[in-house]
């Protein structure tokens, strides 16, 4: 089950059983949504086109049976200075090759290791994609639109990385 142990949410949730949601619809992928941990009117149509496409009763109520036919909402990792590893690498391809001259600051390598090179270059992409200009790839970069792929930052780095 992609999405154990999740409650019943409806119209007017809040929190993180409902970000969890708004992340596995956006992986189905129904990107126009925001990741906010709201439950409102675009969030009930999305739950409702979503259960209608899956064979599912449609009630825009998630319940068990639309939890586990939507694929893993888990939070994508936080990426700061100092994070290492295969997701940073993927990051920096994708800030090297993505759009090519979008954004103007590259990592300057793609070793794997989130240095200064690469948070300068988070940073130019924030700015690009009209988010918090933090140098953290948190879940607003994650959902940056990266437009002409009709992809995200997160769906274009993949999900393989996704964590519980």
């Amino acid at each position: 089950m992609p999405n154990p142990g999740q409650p019943t949410v409806a119209l007017g949730a809040t929190g993180a059983p409902v970000r969890r949601l708004q992340r596995a619809l956006r992986r189905t992928p129904d990107l126009g949504l925001t990741v906010d941990g709201l439950f409102g009117p675009q969030v009930a149509v999305a739950v409702k086109n979503f259960q209608q496409g899956a064979g599912l009763v449609v009630s825009g109520t998630v319940d068990a049976l639309t939890w586990n036919a939507l694929p893993d909402g888990g939070p994508m990792p936080i990426l700061e200075q100092g994070s290492s590893g295969d997701v940073v690498r993927s990051l920096q391809t994708l800030l090297t090759n993505g759009a090519a001259g979008q954004w103007g600051i590259m990592p300057q390598g793609i070793d794997g290791d989130f240095g200064s090179h690469t948070k300068a270059s988070v940073k130019a992409f924030q700015t690009w994609g009209g988010v918090v200009l933090d140098g953290v790839v948190v879940d607003q970069t994650w959902s940056v639109s990266l437009h002409a792929a009709s992809a995200t930052l997160e769906t274009t780095v993949g999900l393989n990385f996704v964590i519980a």
